[in-house]
């Protein structure tokens, strides 16, 4: 399967975990491990919203930018 996110990388670039993801979100914390594992992909809003925790651009999330 395609990586089609970056989440798991960005969030070993900050220090963070899935489990503090989570609780910022709301989500639990087996879905938040689904987005790090590329098995499903979390909705635009919620994207956007990761994106404003960890103060990165949204296309960030998706593609390796230089």
């Amino acid at each position: 399967m395609a990586k089609l996110n970056r989440l798991k990388a960005v969030l070993a670039e900050q220090d963070k975990t899935s489990k503090w993801l989570a609780e910022q979100v709301g989500k639990s914390a087996c879905t938040v491990s689904k987005w790090c594992n590329n098995v499903v992909q979390p909705d635009l809003q919620t994207l956007d919203k990761i994106a404003k925790l960890l103060d990165v651009d949204t296309r960030e999330l998706i593609v390796p930018t230089k």
